[in-house]
C-alpha cells in the first residue's frame, strides 16, 4: 500500500520544480542570495521560545534529504533531544568533563550541565564514516553530513529562526557516545541548536573569492 504521506511528499516537490522550471526567473536567484548571505550563527544562548513548531520541524529535517549522496547511503542521523532529555544530556556532559578533568569545580561540572538546556531545538548530528560500502571514504560523507547540516539551517533560517552548529571536548567521550547509542563507525559531529533569535549581531564580512578560489595553471 503507498504511504499517503510519501505521495504527499512528492505531490509538493512536484509542485515546487515546477515553480522552478527553466528560464527561472531572477527573483528565485535573489532570494537565494539573500537566504545564504544573512545566514549567520546566532549561539545557543541567544536562542529562545518559541522554536520551532511540529510542521516546521518536518521542514527543517526534510531539507537535509536533499543533500549529495553518493550510492544513497545517508551516511549521517539526527537525533532529537527533547526537554524531557535534556537533563540526561546534561548529566553526559557533566560526566564527560569530569574524566577528562578530574580536578574540576562543582560550579564548572555546574555549567556543564547546563549547556544541555540551551535552544529550544536540539538535536545531535551523526556521521557514519565506514560501512559495508567500501567505495564511499569518510571524507566524501563528511561531506555529505555537511551538506544536509547546511540544509536544515538554511531551511531554518528561511522560516525565521535562528541557529547554531557546537561541538566540544565532550563529542567523542564515553558518556556522549554512550547515552546516543553511537555505533563502532558513528561519529558525533556536532549539536544543531535552532529557535528565536533574542539579540542580534551584525553579519560578518564574509571572506573575498580571492582568498579560496585559484586556478589550475598548466
Amino acid at each position: 500500500m503507498e504511504d499517503p504521506a510519501s505521495t504527499a511528499n512528492q505531490a509538493d516537490f512536484a509542485q515546487a520544480s515546477s515553480a522552478l522550471a527553466y528560464p527561472r526567473p531572477p527573483e528565485v536567484a535573489e532570494f537565494a542570495q539573500a537566504l545564504i548571505h544573512t545566514r549567520q550563527t546566532v549561539l545557543p544562548r541567544r536562542l529562545g521560545e518559541p522554536g520551532p513548531g511540529a510542521l516546521e520541524l518536518q521542514t527543517i529535517l526534510k531539507a537535509a534529504a536533499a543533500a549529495p549522496d553518493h550510492h544513497r547511503l545517508m551516511p549521517w542521523r539526527f537525533v532529537l533531544v527533547p526537554a524531557v532529555a535534556r537533563a540526561r544530556l546534561g548529566e553526559a556532559f557533566a560526566s564527560a568533563l569530569a574524566e577528562r578533568d578530574p580536578s574540576a569545580s562543582a560550579e564548572q561540572i555546574a555549567q556543564a550541565r547546563e549547556k544541555a538546556e540551551r535552544a529550544p531545538l536540539l538535536m545531535l548530528a551523526i556521521v557514519r564514516g565506514r560501512d559495508e560500502d567500501g567505495e564511499i571514504p569518510p571524507a566524501e560523507r563528511l561531506v555529505s553530513a555537511g551538506c544536509a547540516i547546511q540544509n536544515m539551517l538554511l531551511m531554518a533560517h528561511a522560516l525565521g529562526y535562528g541557529a547554531a552548529l557546537t561541538s566540544g571536548k565532550a563529542m567523542n567521550s564515553t558518556p556522549l557516545r554512550a547515552l546516543f547509542n553511537l555505533g563502532e563507525n558513528e561519529q558525533a559531529l556536532c549539536f544543531v541548536s535552532v529557535g528565536t533569535t533574542i539579540k542580534t549581531k551584525p553579519i560578518p564580512l564574509r571572506p573575498d573569492i580571492g582568498r579560496y578560489v585559484s586556478e589550475l595553471t598548466i
